[in-house]
C-alpha cells in the first residue's frame, strides 16, 4: 500500500468513527484495519503511532529535544483505538514508550504493535524508523567475515587504588610479527552489548574499510566521577594501561596509532585525557559528548556536571593541541547538540584535523553504533581507503 493510501486509511477510519450512528466502528472493522498495517505506520515525513486498549488516556513519551516530551493520543470515538501522527524527517530514528493512564495508574510500556526494540544499560525502548532509514548492513553478523577474538585480564591500578578488568579485541589473523593501531573504548562493555561493536569491527576489517586494530574495552564503576576530567583516570589510561598494553601486544607505539573513543561522559573522558597528555593520543572519536559549559552564571544540568563544566570552560579558554585527528558525532535530537556544534569551530582553530557528523537520532547506543563506520574508517583507514602503514 502506498504512503498516500496508508494516510488515507487513517483518515477514513477516523471519519467512519465520527459518522457511525452506533458511536464507533465494530471490533471486526478495527481488526481488519489492524491486519492491513505494520505499526507504527511510516509515510513520508510522518509516523502514525497506534495503541489499542482500554485507557483514560495514552501519551507518547520520546527523547527528541525541542518537542514536547509527552504528547497525547487521539481516541477514535466509540472505540478502544488510539492514534497520534508525528512529523519526523526522513532517515530519522526515534526511541519511545507509551504512557497508558487508567485512573491513578500510569504505566510506561513499549509499543505492543512494534517488534523493533533498542536496549541500553537502563531499559529497553521501542524504535520508530523514519522513511529511508535502514539499519546499516555492516552492523549485522556477516558469515563471510572472519571473527576476531578476545583476551581478558585484570590489572591493578596504583593511581585508582583499584583493580580493573580489561577486555581486548584482537583482529582476525592477528600475528605477533606485525604492528597494530590501538583504540581504547570507554564504557567498553556497553559498546559491545548495545552497539554491536565486535560485529562492527569484524565486518569493517573484513571489508578492508578499517585497518586491523587492537581495541581495549574499559569500564568504570564510578563513571560520572572518573569520566568527568578526573586526573587519576587520565593517568591510569596513559601511564598505566597504555604502557602495559604496549608490552603485552605488538602495537604501533606512536601517537598516530593510538586512539580513544567514548560516548556521552565517555567522550569527555577521552578529550580530557588527551588534553592532559598531549602528543600521546593521535586519534579521538567523540560521540555525543556531554560538553556542558557556561558563558555566564551557573549551569543547569545538576551537580554531576560540575567537574565537566569546569573542564570544558578551561578547554575553551586554552584548547591546546590534544590530538591530531578528531571525529565528532552528535544526534540532532539530543539536548547536547548545541554544545557539540559550538565546540567544533573551536576544535578547528587548533590545527587538528576535525570531522563532524550529525544524524537524525538521539542520545543512544544505536546512534553511536551507526556512526562507527564513518569514524573508524577516517581515523584508522584500511586498504580500501588508503594504505595505513
Amino acid at each position: 500500500m502506498s504512503a498516500a493510501a496508508r494516510r488515507l486509511a487513517i483518515r477514513e477510519l477516523e471519519a467512519a468513527a465520527q459518522r457511525s450512528a452506533l458511536g464507533g466502528l465494530t471490533p471486526a472493522e478495527i481488526d481488519a484495519f489492524m491486519a492491513r498495517h505494520e505499526f507504527p505506520i511510516v509515510e513520508g515525513p510522518s509516523i502514525t503511532f497506534v495503541y489499542r486498549g482500554l485507557a483514560d488516556s495514552v501519551l507518547l513519551q520520546h527523547w527528541i529535544y525541542g518537542l514536547p516530551s509527552s504528547q497525547p493520543f487521539n481516541r477514535l470515538r466509540g472505540t478502544d483505538l488510539w492514534y497520534l501522527i508525528v512529523d519526523i524527517p526522513e532517515k530519522s530514528r526515534l526511541e519511545y514508550k507509551f504512557e497508558v493512564v487508567n485512573g491513578d495508574e500510569h504505566r510506561l510500556i513499549n509499543d505492543p504493535l512494534n517488534p523493533h526494540h533498542a536496549r541500553d544499560p537502563f531499559s529497553e525502548n521501542s524504535v520508530a524508523r523514519g522513511a529511508d532509514y535502514q539499519t546499516p548492513d555492516w552492523t549485522l553478523p556477516d558469515p563471510e567475515a572472519r571473527p576476531g577474538s578476545f583476551d581478558e585480564f585484570v590489572m591493578g591500578s596504583d593511581v585508582l587504588r583499584a583493580e580493573r578488568r580489561i577486555k581486548v579485541y584482537l583482529p582476525a589473523r592477528f600475528r605477533p610479527s606485525r604492528r597494530y593501531p590501538l583504540l581504547i573504548a570507554h564504557d567498553g562493555e556497553d559498546y559491545l552489548r548495545f552497539s554491536s561493536l565486535k560485529t562492527v569491527l569484524d565486518n569493517l576489517i573484513h571489508r578492508m574499510e578499517i585497518a586491523p586494530l587492537v581495541v581495549a574495552f574499559t569500564s568504570s564503576p564510578r563513571r560520572l566521577v572518573e569520566y568527568a576530567d578526573h586526573p587519576q583516570h587520565a593517568q591510569f589510561l596513559t601511564e598505566e594501561l597504555l604502557p602495559y598494553l604496549e608490552t603485552r601486544y605488538p602495537l604501533i607505539g606512536r601517537p598516530e596509532g593510538r586512539g580513544l573513543v567514548g560516548a556521552s561522559f565517555g567522550a569527555v573522558a577521552a578529550l580530557s585525557t588527551a588534553w592532559r597528555y598531549p602528543d600521546t593520543w593521535g586519534c579521538l572519536f567523540l560521540q555525543s559528548g556531554s560538553f556542558a559549559f557556561t558563558d555566564i552564571g551557573r549551569h543547569k544540568r545538576g551537580p554531576a556536571f560540575d567537574a565537566v563544566v569546569e573542564f570544558v570552560n578551561a578547554f575553551r579558554s586554552n584548547p591546546g593541541h590534544p590530538s591530531e585527528k578528531l571525529f565528532v558525532t552528535c544526534g540532532t535530537y539530543e539536548s547536547l547538540i548545541y554544545e557539540n556544534r559550538s565546540l567544533v569551530p573551536l576544535l578547528q582553530t587548533t590545527g587538528m584535523q576535525v570531522q563532524y557528523v550529525e544524524a537524525r537520532d538521539g542520545h543512544n547506543w544505536e546512534n553511536w553504533r551507526d556512526r562507527m563506520r564513518d569514524g573508524l574508517s577516517w581515523l584508522f583507514p584500511g586498504p580500501l581507503w588508503m594504505v595505513y602503514e
